[in-house]
């Protein structure tokens, strides 16, 4: 018998090595959704039954780390079964191997050339990072910034008198969902009774922040801390201003034009033109108001900020902003007449540009098709949908409120998306459509940016 299942482990093991690095990730978190799907679907771990559908749906949501729900995690499950939801988003947000690997350096510190590739292609790094510092920066990283929310969590709950013992639950559950942007919560209506609350509004912004700006800015920023003669990126650079941008952007918007907000006092609808515009933004799926309730022309700013996402090789979704940044350095060029592709004086290699205008074309295409699917088979309002699609696929979790009403067929799209969102469309793509070529993944030259 030992014999047998070490032969099944050698060719399970031979298997993986034949898989492309896409593939390997494609089948790795699939593997995730198994068995959390499974899990959740014992009774041992259940307060109350529920459709084997909502079950699925739940195990996706938490490793693709998007929020969306079509049943209450509190309700539905004890706190055994909210712990194996908590660790599908910790092991969706850090990452598919980057944990093992981690021990692996830690033991014998060499990476073996299958690792590197799988990492590589699920954390697209500047030239100027080495995948070994990066990887301890994410795990240290993860583990101090969850240990200071779930400290700072737990004396906000303490101070609005929650029992102690449910405090510290909700201080370590929401501490990883909210750094791992999952959007999870333990209460039924997000943190709206928390829409003032400046302490829990501060740790919710500093922990979700902190994850999508992503881990090339935090190793970046360290090796700089460590080494002043470090240079930051250009990658750092782009993600950096174009997070403020556009943040600024966002909070103005629903600062000014958001009617729902017009009567509450300056400072808390500052804060909660903050918070919405944050939280699509970092894709980290709460909320403190109603988005059921907001205009068409704000909704779609939502749509558009759920759209970019936040950074590569960080916890949010969308298409980043690197994406954007080299989709727009292609516009101005063509529009100038410039026939190098420039942004902030700096050459964006042509293979870059490849990779951003895939990733654009292919996410929209993604985005249409998806939203065609579900409003062909569920009678619901063209933007309510849309912004369904957008929050799925960008792997954000925030609701019009429509979600836990879509069909069962609905629901199955829903689930693909949010699937592809935490792959990534070209990931997810070159997983389906993979060819045995020898170059795996374009060459890094001089002026790079991660995309």
């Amino acid at each position: 018998m030992p014999n047998t299942f070490k032969a099944l482990t050698q060719k399970y093991v031979l298997l993986k090595k034949g898989w492309s690095p896409q593939q390997n990730l494609f089948y790795g978190f699939f593997t995730y959704i198994l068995l959390g799907f499974v899990l959740l679907c014992f009774p041992i771990f259940q307060k109350q039954s529920a459709n084997i559908i909502d079950h699925l749906f739940i195990a996706t949501s938490a490793v693709s780390t998007t929020g969306l729900v079509t049943i209450s995690v509190f309700d539905t499950y004890n706190i055994f079964g909210q712990f194996i939801v908590m660790t599908l988003f910790q092991l969706g947000g850090i990452g598919y191997l980057t944990f093992t690997t981690f021990m692996l350096l830690s033991t014998t510190r060499k990476m073996t050339l299958w690792h590197k590739k799988i990492l590589s292609t699920e954390f697209t790094l500047p030239k100027t990072i080495k995948i070994n510092d990066f990887l301890k920066s994410v795990v240290l990283f993860t583990f101090i910034m969850e240990l200071l929310g779930a400290i700072l969590f737990f004396i906000a709950f303490k101070m609005e008198n929650m029992p102690t013992l449910e405090a510290l639950w909700s201080a370590i559950f929401h501490s990883v969902s909210t750094f791992c942007t999952a959007g999870f919560s333990l209460f039924s209506n997000s943190f709206v009774d928390f829409a003032d609350h400046n302490f829990i509004n501060f740790i919710i912004s500093m922990l979700a922040i902190s994850g999508s700006l992503g881990f090339i800015v935090i190793t970046d920023f360290g090796l700089l801390i460590k080494n002043k003669a470090h240079k930051l990126s250009f990658t750092t650079k782009i993600i950096f201003y174009g997070f403020l941008i556009l943040l600024t952007f966002g909070t103005v918007f629903f600062y000014f034009f958001e009617p729902t907000i017009s009567n509450l006092p300056s400072n808390t609808r500052f804060l909660t033109a903050f918070f919405q515009t944050m939280t699509a933004m970092t894709t980290v799926g709460f909320n403190t108001v109603d988005f059921g309730a907001f205009t068409q022309a704000m909704m779609l700013i939502c749509i558009f900020l759920m759209y970019i996402g936040a950074s590569p090789s960080g916890t949010a979704g969308g298409i980043k902003i690197t994406t954007l940044t080299a989709v727009f350095a292609i516009m101005k060029s063509r529009l100038i007449g410039d026939r190098r592709i420039t942004f902030l004086g700096r050459v964006i290699p042509y293979e870059r540009l490849y990779i951003a205008t895939s990733a654009f074309i292919f996410y929209t295409v993604i985005i249409v098709i998806g939203t065609f699917l579900i409003t062909i088979t569920n009678d619901f309002k063209f933007e309510t949908i849309l912004f369904e699609v957008a929050s799925a696929l960008g792997t954000v979790g925030i609701s019009t409120g429509i979600t836990g009403d879509i069909n069962n067929f609905g629901k199955i799209v829903i689930i693909l998306l949010m699937f592809i969102g935490r792959l990534g469309v070209l990931t997810f793509g070159l997983a389906i459509w993979h060819r045995n070529d020898k170059e795996e993944t374009p060459p890094v030259l001089k002026e790079d940016i991660a995309v």
